[in-house]
C-alpha cells in the first residue's frame, strides 16, 4: 500500500476511533443487542407457557389437554387446584391462565377476560372427542378399536426437495446481515461525505492537496473511516451473534455463521469503499454542511434498493432469478450477496465473480471520484 494513504488512513482512523461519539453509539449499540436477546430469552421461556388450573375431576384431562395444547405449538403448566373458588381467586390475582372445571365429558373453562385461542382450541378436541366416545360406547363399539385404527390413518406425503428445517433462521441471518449492512454503509458512508466537506469549508484539504494526490487523498480517507467501520462492525456483529446464540434463537452450525459472518465483512469493506467513494466525490461538490443532504440523498437512496429488494425477494424466492442476477451488479452486491450466502443459495462462482466486478468498479470510481 502507498505509504501516503496508509498515513492519511491512520490519521482518519486515530482522530476518530477515538472520539466519545464512536465510543458511545458502539456502547449503546451492544446495549441494545444484549438487551434485546436477554428478552428474547425471557419471551421464549415464559411466553408461550400457560398456567392452566384444574379441579376435581378435569384433573383426568391435564395429560391430554398437554399433549393437545403441545401440538399447537403452547405449553401447559398444570396445577391441581383443590376447589374452583381456590382457582378463581387466583385467576383474579393473575396467577393462573385458565381454569378448567367438570367432568370430562362435560368440561368447563374459566378465563380472566379472553381466552387462549390455541387452548379453547384444544379443550374443544378432547370435548368432542369426549362426545365420539360416549356415541360409539351406545352403539356397542368400543372407542379404543376405534382410536387404534384411527391413529394409523395418514396421509402420504412425498417431497420432490427435502424442506431445509433451519431456513427460517437462515433467513433471520440473511435479513440481519442485509440491515446491518445497510446501516453502516449510510453511517459511515455519510461520516466520509461530512469529512470531505470539512476539511474543504476548513480549507484543510488545498494544504493536503499541495503535498498529495487527489486520489491518495480519497483513498485515504475512505480507507481510514471504513476500518473504523470495520471494528465497530466485526464487534457489534459478533457480540449480537454470540446473544442470539445464548438466548437460544439461533441454532446453526458454527461453520454457517462464521461463514455468514466473514462473507459480510469482505462485503462490507468492499461496499463501503464503493459506496464511500461516490459519497466523497459527490460531497467534494459542495463547500458547506448545510448543502450537503442535497448531493448525498440521491447515492442513498441507490443504497436502499437492493435492500428493498432483498427483503422483499428473497424471503418468498430464496432462488430467484432476478435476486442472482442483481446480486452481481456492483453497488447491490454488497447487500444481497450476505443475504443469499446467508440463506445457502449463492453458488461460490457467484461471489468471486461479484468480489472482481465489485473490485474493478472501486478502481474505476477512485479515479474518478480523485479527479
Amino acid at each position: 500500500m502507498n505509504r501516503t494513504v496508509r498515513i492519511l488512513a491512520r490519521r482518519e482512523i486515530t482522530s476518530r476511533i477515538r472520539t466519545r461519539a464512536f465510543l458511545l453509539s458502539t456502547a449503546a449499540i451492544l446495549a441494545v443487542l444484549v438487551g434485546y436477546a436477554a428478552l428474547m430469552l425471557l419471551v421464549g421461556q415464559h411466553g408461550s407457557a400457560l398456567r392452566v388450573g384444574f379441579t376435581g375431576q378435569a384433573t383426568a384431562v391435564a395429560t391430554p389437554l398437554q399433549h393437545s395444547a403441545a401440538e399447537l405449538g403452547v405449553h401447559v403448566q398444570r396445577r391441581d387446584i383443590p376447589d374452583q373458588a381456590t382457582g378463581e381467586r387466583l385467576l383474579a390475582d393473575g396467577r393462573l391462565d385458565g381454569l378448567v372445571t367438570g367432568a370430562p365429558d362435560a368440561l368447563g373453562l374459566v378465563v380472566r377476560s379472553e381466552p387462549n385461542q390455541a387452548l379453547r382450541t384444544a379443550l374443544d378436541g378432547i370435548v368432542h372427542q369426549q362426545a365420539i366416545d360416549a356415541e360409539l360406547a351406545m352403539a356397542g363399539i368400543d372407542p379404543t378399536d376405534v382410536h387404534e385404527d384411527v391413529a394409523g390413518a395418514r396421509v402420504q406425503v412425498r417431497s420432490l426437495e427435502p424442506a431445509d428445517p433451519q431456513l427460517a433462521q437462515r433467513l433471520g441471518m440473511a435479513m440481519g446481515a442485509g440491515a446491518l449492512l445497510y446501516f453502516f454503509l449510510i453511517m459511515f458512508g455519510q461520516a466520509v461525505a461530512q469529512g470531505v466537506v470539512e476539511e474543504k469549508s476548513g480549507r484543510v484539504v488545498e494544504l493536503l492537496l499541495a503535498t498529495v494526490r487527489p486520489t491518495q487523498l480519497l483513498a485515504g480517507k475512505v480507507l481510514g473511516i471504513g476500518l473504523v467501520g470495520l471494528v465497530q462492525f466485526v464487534v457489534i456483529g459478533g457480540i449480537g451473534l454470540a446473544a442470539a446464540i445464548a438466548a437460544g434463537v439461533l441454532s446453526l452450525p458454527s461453520a454457517a455463521l462464521a461463514g455468514t459472518l466473514l462473507w459480510s465483512v469482505l462485503w462490507f469493506l468492499l461496499g463501503f469503499f464503493l459506496y464511500a467513494t461516490v459519497l466523497a466525490a459527490a460531497a467534494s461538490l459542495v463547500s458547506r454542511q448545510e448543502d450537503l443532504q442535497s448531493v448525498v440523498t440521491p447515492v442513498m437512496m441507490v443504497l436502499v434498493v437492493p435492500f428493498v429488494i432483498g427483503a422483499a425477494l428473497l424471503p418468498n424466492e430464496p432462488d430467484s432469478t432476478v435476486g442472482a442476477a442483481l446480486s452481481l451488479v456492483p453497488g447491490f452486491s454488497p447487500v444481497l450477496l450476505p443475504m443469499r450466502t446467508a440463506l445457502g443459495v449463492a453458488e461460490p462462482w457467484e461471489c468471486a465473480l461479484a468480489v472482481l466486478l465489485n473490485a474493478a468498479a472501486l478502481l474505476v470510481l477512485l479515479r474518478l471520484g480523485g479527479r
